[in-house]
């Protein structure tokens, strides 16, 4: 095999080295075996809570561990292809082999990434809050089209997107959108997205065809359960119902089903349109609060943790934190990391892996080699 070819595998095996010392490798598979014979068990569900938390830890060892093994596939068979490739002459073969190699070996890095999404609940599912800023039907298009960016993340990873709360825009896009994106680490990946992005471009709304900018702030928070306590007074809060807006069926949009709800010590407010009864959007609501609260206290950990490093990252809410740029020039730039790429469609299509590697690796203070697109 030619040099680069052999770094290449030598920097993938040095990953698999990594996640096999984290994972403590014999350990897990003799785990992953115990929790596996737990879960076929007939009393299996006789306690549903013991029950679920094994689940939850079975399924993400689960995870991590055919990671591993997929790794290993990888170099195994390609390796394998590129001698038999070399021994009969065959240079698409090769080729081809040599490309897997390349795809395993950001593959690689990005588990290697998740093994740092070890916080209290970076393995959660996430609430993701898209507000359009000033500009009216502008900001509200931008708005419209970040949502459906996190929407095509989610997909590329096999993720489930619900709306939980949408407000169209008077005109075109949106005001505002509530999603929640579950999957293994939804959180853990998405918490570095909150943050406002700005959009320029030539305004399609414009008959003078000039160059607008446009913001949207993004907040994004972890679904929390019941094990997570959250002490929150009926007292503190203020409830408000109103009518649904938005696609959702004749019976959503003439009754006042949706719940909006104030947190008045924190000035938080959340709210839900999702279901017909008003009782199963307080639910939601509810554990949307319950969330946000979590969340800030996350927040607040971690900013008092940081108030003394000069590097410190500002994540929250009011930050400008990345420029998606159309025209003049074709541009996105991460203002975190400086991460760029020259190819927003596809940003804008859902490839944000690698801003988010970047911006995660930053956060834990981990060096890594993500390049520009």
């Amino acid at each position: 095999m030619r040099t680069e070819i052999e770094k290449t595998v030598a920097e993938i095996e040095q990953v698999l080295t990594l996640l096999r010392r984290h994972l403590d490798w014999d350990t897990a598979e003799l785990r992953l075996d115990a929790l596996t014979a737990q879960t076929e068990s007939p009393e299996f569900w006789n306690d549903p809570e013991k029950a679920r938390t094994t689940m939850r830890e079975r399924d993400e060892l689960d995870v991590a561990v055919k990671s591993v093994r997929e790794l290993e596939a990888g170099i195994r068979d390609n390796v394998e292809l590129i001698a038999l490739g070399e021994a009969e002459a065959d240079s698409a073969v090769v080729k081809e082999a040599e490309d897997a190699l390349l795809e395993l070996k950001q593959l690689a890095r990005r588990r290697q990434i998740e093994t740092l999404l070890s916080g209290e609940v970076d393995a959660n599912d996430c609430y993701v809050e898209i507000h359009s800023g000033a500009g009216g039907t502008e900001s509200q298009d931008w708005a419209n089209m970040l949502l459906r960016m996190y929407t095509r993340w989610a997909e590329r990873r096999k993720m489930k997107v619900e709306i939980i709360e949408m407000h169209d825009g008077e005109e075109a896009g949106i005001k505002s959108a509530t999603i929640v994106i579950k999957g293994h680490n939804a959180y853990g990946w998405m918490k570095t997205e909150s943050g406002v992005h700005r959009l320029v471009r030539i305004s399609p709304y414009d008959s003078a065809a000039r160059r607008h900018t446009s913001f949207s702030s993004v907040w994004v928070y972890p679904v929390v359960d019941d094990t997570i306590d959250i002490d929150i007074r009926e007292a503190d809060l203020k409830v408000d119902t109103y009518r649904a807006s938005g696609a959702g069926g004749q019976h959503v949009n003439t009754t006042d089903s949706a719940i909006r709800i104030t947190h008045i010590p924190s000035g938080i407010i959340v709210a839900c349109q999702q279901e017909r009864s008003q009782h199963k959007n307080r639910a939601t609501a509810m554990a949307m609060l319950k969330s946000r609260l979590y969340e800030a206290e996350l927040q607040k950990r971690e900013e008092e943790a940081n108030a003394q490093s000069a590097s410190k990252t500002d994540i929250g809410w009011g930050h400008q934190i990345r420029s998606y740029v159309l025209q003049p020039y074709q541009m996105v730039k991460d203002l975190r990391t400086s991460v760029e790429s020259g190819q927003p469609s596809l940003v804008l299509d859902g490839d944000l892996d690698a801003f988010m590697e970047a911006a995660l690796a930053q956060r834990v203070g981990v060096a890594t080699d993500v390049e520009s697109q």
